[in-house]
């Protein structure tokens, strides 16, 4: 997924640099049909890297869709999982849930959780967590056990999320927004909030914002861990989602599966301010908020990867 993620990144570059210029440059028109370099590029990258297959999208801001492909033994209706690509998707839930007024991601989430979770993370924010700045332990200590209920399909996100909250791991954590800790637990947690503010299940709020308004009908999520905490692209998936496990408690970072198609259907809502056609998936505010830089502006923060300068929401 990392194709189609580079060319948004283009096209909001190209974007801005219009916005910014007086005047604005001239552009010749686009032909959508012609790809044929760009598809050489991706097959050979795809043979010098042995690979069995890829997909590219790419999308217009005011063009929509202009380019799908697949290559080597995929099609482009092949269904990916994929892994961390997942995170903006489930920030989007998260930010949808709050343009409906249900949460507020910057308040302590002890006020959704109730009396019964106790008060043992209570001062976390929603921002925080998809943001990996909440302090816990996050893929730095991806086999710590007290999170381990992250990669396990059995169980609910709730009570995964419950756990993680109630985890006895004071010596593990450090105070929120101090630090870039990537990934983790701290997404099942926030998942575990969007449950408990909506009274729906996670796949439920997933089709709400991004099958229903944008028609991505071929997204979903699961859990492919099974315990397995090396993050390996799991060998027996083919692209069939029937062969996925059926779960009560999905992994939020890192378990949505999607045709490159639907993916580029949410790149493309992001790049048109939330909508998608005459259905708003996001208020322009939200999609704004998301790209914000959050670790740079609250704490100065920054990644561990030098190509990764700032993080926002996802």
């Amino acid at each position: 997924m990392r194709i189609e993620m580079r060319f948004l990144s283009l096209v909001v570059a190209c974007a801005l640099v219009a916005a910014c210029s007086n005047p604005p440059p001239v552009s010749p028109p686009i032909d959508d049909t012609d790809f044929a370099r760009f598809d050489d590029v991706v097959s050979d990258a795809v043979r010098g890297l042995g690979l069995e297959g890829a997909a590219a999208v790419v999308v217009h801001r005011e063009r929509g869709i202009v380019h799908v492909q697949g290559y080597g033994a995929f099609d482009e209706a092949r269904v990916f999982l994929i892994a961390s690509a997942s995170k903006p998707l489930s920030a989007g839930v998260l930010l949808r849930l709050a343009d409906q007024g249900l949460l507020d991601i910057d308040a302590p989430i002890g006020a959704y959780v109730g009396d019964s979770w106790g008060t043992a993370k209570a001062e976390l924010t929603v921002a925080q967590l998809i943001s990996n700045s909440a302090g816990i332990p996050g893929l730095d200590r991806p086999a710590y056990e007290p999170y381990r209920c992250q990669y396990a399909p059995d169980g609910s996100l709730s009570e995964c999320a419950r756990q993680v909250y109630q985890a006895a791991d004071e010596t593990e954590r450090i105070p929120p927004d101090e630090r870039f800790r990537y990934g983790g637990a701290q997404w099942q947690l926030a998942g575990g909030i969007a449950e408990a503010v909506s009274g729906r299940s996670w796949n439920e709020l997933v089709h709400d914002t991004y099958v229903a308004t944008c028609g991505a009908y071929s997204l979903g999520y699961t859990n492919q861990f099974g315990n397995d905490t090396r993050f390996r692209y799991p060998s027996w998936f083919d692209g069939d989602t029937t062969t996925l496990p059926y779960t009560a408690n999905p992994n939020i970072e890192g378990g949505a599966y999607i045709t490159v198609e639907d993916y580029g259907r949410i790149l493309l809502m992001h790049l048109r301010g939330g909508s998608c056609g005459d259905s708003v998936a996001l208020s322009k505010d939200a999609v704004e908020r998301m790209q914000h830089d959050r670790i740079a502006k609250m704490y100065g923060g920054t990644t561990p990867n030098g190509q990764l300068h700032g993080y926002g929401l996802g």
